[in-house]
């Protein structure tokens, strides 16, 4: 579809678009302000009418109106969002560039903005600084600090052992431990999960403190203590992701066992694969999954499953009235273990980094699914991503629908947690109005999505009517997105900036990403990550350009992951 340039643009192609006389009468009038004083056709100009005429209200065609009419003669990847410097300022890597842009780039800094290209490859070629500098930004503790940040032995013997390098070497650490610790970013009374049950969509949301948080922890955590299994040894969850989820993983990791993660959507066989594969030694899971008005048996999978002791948790209330198979263990009967130690801390156990957290898997589509572990270290990159690029801190609400099966899943408690921000959970279907209401009332700061899910809302127009004003920023991964889509989805939150976010449950973490120091295209990266460089190969395997920075090109996101 063609689109007129701005100046072109009447109160009748306005009032086409459904929108009374009156009222396009007035967004012309604000529209002729703008254009005289910054231009029709410059990103200036975008911002301002983003800012000063557009609202959720107004129908997306005169959103579409308004973009594509300011850029008509752009060319490719027009930006749809510019960063404010005073507002960039604040951000975590602009505040610590504000501190020590000049300790860091020495006298050529002049401001976050302008200086971020700078940063970006100082942290490429600063790999000790960097990553020492953004791991006491985190309040990181060890009980043994690491000898350095990163040994990079080219020897075939070593490569062989730490692809890539060996991260952290001689540490002893508990990212959980980390994430539960009382500090500058964590206070006990300070909100660490926001939760609200599919149904209960008119009550208040659910709420649960750090002090809180950190009780459940540890009680789960001396409750594992009673299955005398041998530390480090492989302990599965297949539920969905709600806060008995997160209680759970962190109190696994917290007693130095490691996490199997299981998308609660498998079916048996596809649980037993996993299982097998990890060598799990027991498996939390829950009797239904409640959706709607329909209840979908889990247990029941799992026991087909052929899996290892269960302990099985009620999906509403305290009790259920399935009979449990000889050896599984109620929720409850679990907790009874360790009712002596309840409000009584558990040290954390800190272990090599080298030693695993977390087992993930490939989903499977092209074969056997892989297991994917996650090691010690592993967490603190997905800490370090959401510091860095989805500006993260203390006080900010993050919500992203997913599954503890999924990277996603454990990347969410360990970018929120890790930086003193609350996870907003919901637990239900996202696709319904029930969802965007409790992004509403849980306050969300941070949203990230998947592309599907968004072309859904946009279809079924179930945000409509909510506010989402407190929304800071979107983050997107997972599938190529469309320009369309992303438009109105900025729309949604007063348009602010969707960080476009892609790497791998290798890395725990992305390679190429968007931050909010950088102008930002729709459904397109705008930056390598902090401490990553990128390189085109060419069929000989030979770099064909020099490394890429954010300067010289923006990338397409459904050309990286299809092309």
């Amino acid at each position: 579809m063609s689109y007129k340039p701005l100046d072109s643009v009447s109160i009748s192609d306005i009032v086409a678009l459904g929108i009374p006389p009156e009222t396009a009468t007035q967004l012309h009038e604000k529209l002729t302000e703008i254009i005289k004083t910054y231009g029709s056709n410059t990103p200036e100009t975008w911002t301002q009418i983003s800012t000063r005429i557009l609202d959720p209200d107004l129908p997306f065609s005169f959103h579409q109106m308004m973009y594509y009419g300011c850029y008509v003669d752009f060319g490719p990847d027009p930006p749809a969002w510019l960063p404010d410097l005073e507002d960039a300022k604040s951000t975590n890597i602009g505040s610590l560039l504000e501190r020590q842009g000049n300790k860091l780039l020495g006298p050529s800094y002049k401001d976050p903005v302008s200086s971020y290209q700078a940063f970006h490859e100082y942290s490429v070629s600063n790999l000790e600084v960097f990553w020492k500098t953004i791991l006491d930004e985190m309040s990181v503790s060890f009980s043994v600090p690491p000898n350095c940040i990163l040994v990079d032995d080219p020897s075939q013997e070593s490569q062989l052992l730490h692809p890539g390098g060996q991260w952290l070497p001689g540490a002893y650490v508990n990212p959980a431990g980390n994430c539960l610790n009382l500090n500058s970013k964590r206070k006990s009374s300070d909100i660490a999960v926001i939760w609200r049950d599919e149904g209960d969509d008119e009550s208040p949301v659910n709420k649960m403190t750090f002090e809180k948080l950190r009780s459940e922890v540890w009680l789960v955590a001396y409750a594992l203590e009673k299955l005398g299994l041998e530390k480090g040894s492989a302990i599965a969850i297949d539920m969905p992701m709600d806060v008995k989820s997160v209680v759970i993983y962190l109190a696994i990791v917290l007693s130095g066992y490691v996490v199997v993660s299981i998308a609660d959507s498998f079916a048996a066989s596809e649980i037993s694969t996993r299982l097998v594969l990890s060598k799990a030694k027991a498996i939390f899971t829950q009797d239904l999954i409640i959706r709607g008005d329909r209840s979908i048996p889990l247990y029941s999978r799992v026991v087909d499953a052929g899996s290892p002791l269960a302990i099985v948790i009620p999906t509403r209330g305290l009790s259920f009235s399935l009979k449990l198979r000889d050896g599984d263990i109620s929720w409850l009967d679990f907790l009874e273990q360790a009712k002596s130690h309840k409000n009584v801390e558990f040290v954390a156990v800190e272990r090599s980094v080298e030693a695993f957290s977390n087992i993930l898997f490939s989903s499977g589509t092209t074969g056997e699914p892989k297991a994917i572990p996650w090691t010690l270290a592993t967490p603190f990159k997905a800490g370090a991503d959401g510091w860095c690029h989805m500006d993260i801190h203390k006080g900010d609400v993050v919500a992203w629908p997913t599954n503890l099966g999924w990277m996603m899943g454990p990347w969410l408690v360990y970018a929120s947690l890790l930086n003193g921000a609350s996870i907003a959970l919901y637990n239900g279907s996202p696709l319904t109005t029930g969802f965007a209401k409790f992004v509403q009332d849980a306050k969300v700061t941070m949203l990230g999505v998947i592309p599907s899910i968004v072309r859904a809302w946009r279809t079924k127009n179930c945000t409509a009517g909510f506010d989402w004003s407190t929304i800071r920023c979107f983050g997107s991964t997972g599938e190529a997105s469309n320009v369309d889509e992303y438009l109105w989805l900025m729309g949604r939150a007063r348009y602010k900036p969707i960080i476009e976010y892609c790497g791998g449950t290798e890395i725990g973490g992305g390679f190429i990403t968007g931050s909010l120091l950088q102008p930002q295209c729709l459904s397109a990266f705008s930056t390598p990550s902090l401490g990553s460089s990128l390189f085109i190969l060419g069929t000989d395997g030979i770099p064909i350009v020099r490394t890429i920075y954010p300067h010289t090109i923006l990338y397409s996101k459904s050309y990286l992951l299809l092309g």
